[in-house]
């Protein structure tokens, strides 16, 4: 008889996005008339800049052709793509080896696979509330115990971030290994300063962690003396793993193609006490169970590193970035307190009334037909609060913003 992975058993009962669409069904099934907005889930709506669809297309064609068709490419990336990626980041004062970057699907599947070149016995931090994908992913491959009435597994330690401190995590009580860190942080849209993430790669140092550093949001920064990379900080080549994506910035949700940054200069130990590259290890893993980002999909995340190619993603993210706005000045006109929405397009809001995140996710969605994100699906922490995405046509901005402003006053 075959057994099954019982650490999948640990699980909290949906993930956090199924149980949305799992509610959001149940209404509009009930209100086929209704049009319902979504402001939840955070995929973007606007087509893909002309440069890339460009790029693609002209992909698409080399591969009609005996000389321009391309089978397997390297699991690791086209070299174009990956010289690419380099020259972005050497633009920004930032050193990075071709062969340190690794292109995928998406950060989603990186930030959930990077954990299995850790120790089973790996000491888990992460910021909470936090992307549920980093919690998840490490019960599934079993580095936790069950979870308390909160929804926390015994064995992780925890990291409030709230109003309370400012969105900054406070240290770990024990020493760990492994650090998720978020910047600009989703949930909750806040940004670490240069400060706070050279205190966060002094600390991995001083303990031998290993930061995991999600940066899926940088492009939305517009303040100049924010990090845009966790690299901009002395040391943390020694201490920290980068993820990258074109989903947000350059609308490849549906195409998908991502990096991550793993530096030679990273090392690990084995049961042994030996020292073992984690750059090693990432391209033994990437190269067994993955199989490489299309020709065409390489070429046109390529195009996005072009002069034209920036200009066109600059005009999408100032799109999103004005919707993040119109939302958060409605919000804070109606007296609802709001966090991030400036540096990232998310606003995360204390939820009016005392309601608990889910009791407003519901009263969002049947008395204005606005479909947000419950706070408390990201973490004990995030109880009491709740996300609004600025992922939507204008039109539909607006038309919310009107619907809470009437059902508020």
């Amino acid at each position: 008889m075959a057994k099954v992975n019982s650490n999948y058993g640990k699980l909290q009962a949906g993930y956090l996005f199924p149980e949305i669409g799992r509610r959001v069904k149940a209404y509009t099934d009930a209100n086929p008339k209704e049009n319902v907005i979504r402001l939840g889930i955070g995929d973007v709506v606007l087509p893909l800049p002309a440069a890339i669809r460009e790029a693609m297309h002209k992909a698409v064609d080399d591969l009609g052709t005996l000389d321009g068709f391309h089978g397997y490419g390297p699991e690791q990336g086209y070299s174009f793509l990956r010289d690419a990626i380099a020259g972005s980041y050497s633009k920004k004062g930032v050193k990075i080896s071709a062969d340190e970057i690794f292109v995928s699907d998406g950060s989603k599947c990186d930030s959930g696979n990077i954990q299995e070149i850790f120790s089973l016995d790996s000491k888990i931090a992460m910021t909470d509330p936090v992307y549920p994908v980093y919690v998840d992913t490490n019960v599934m491959a079993g580095r936790s115990g069950v979870a308390d009435e909160n929804g926390q597994y015994a064995g992780f330690s925890y990291l409030p971030t709230t109003a309370e401190n400012d969105f900054v995590a406070p240290f770990p009580e024990a020493p760990v290994d492994v650090i998720y860190l978020c910047s600009p942080n989703n949930p909750t849209g806040t940004v670490l300063t240069k400060s706070k993430l050279k205190a966060w790669v002094d600390y991995a140092k001083e303990n031998n962690s290993v930061i995991l550093f999600d940066a899926a949001y940088v492009d939305f920064i517009s303040d100049d003396s924010l990090p845009k990379s966790i690299y901009e900080i002395e040391g943390a080549r020694e201490v920290a793993i980068e993820f990258r994506s074109l989903s947000k910035n350059a609308g490849f949700t549906g195409t998908r193609c991502a990096w991550t940054i793993v530096p030679k200069e990273l090392k690990g130990w084995n049961d042994s006490g030996e020292e073992v590259s984690f750059h090693a290890l990432w391209n033994r893993r990437h190269c067994t169970k993955f199989n490489g980002v299309s020709y065409p999909v390489q070429k046109g995340a390529e195009a996005a590193f072009s002069g034209e190619g920036e200009q066109q993603i600059s005009e999408l993210v100032t799109y999103y970035m004005e919707n993040a706005q119109i939302i958060k000045k409605a919000l804070n006109d109606m007296g609802i307190t709001t966090y991030g929405g400036e540096n990232a397009p998310y606003i995360w809001l204390k939820t009016p009334s005392d309601k608990t995140s889910w009791e407003f996710f519901d009263w969002l969605l049947n008395t204005c037909q606005i479909v947000g994100t419950p706070g408390s699906g990201f973490g004990a922490a995030g109880e009491g609060y709740f996300r609004i995405s600025a992922f939507a046509v204008r039109e539909n901005v607006n038309t919310a913003v009107a619907r809470m402003k009437t059902a508020m006053t």
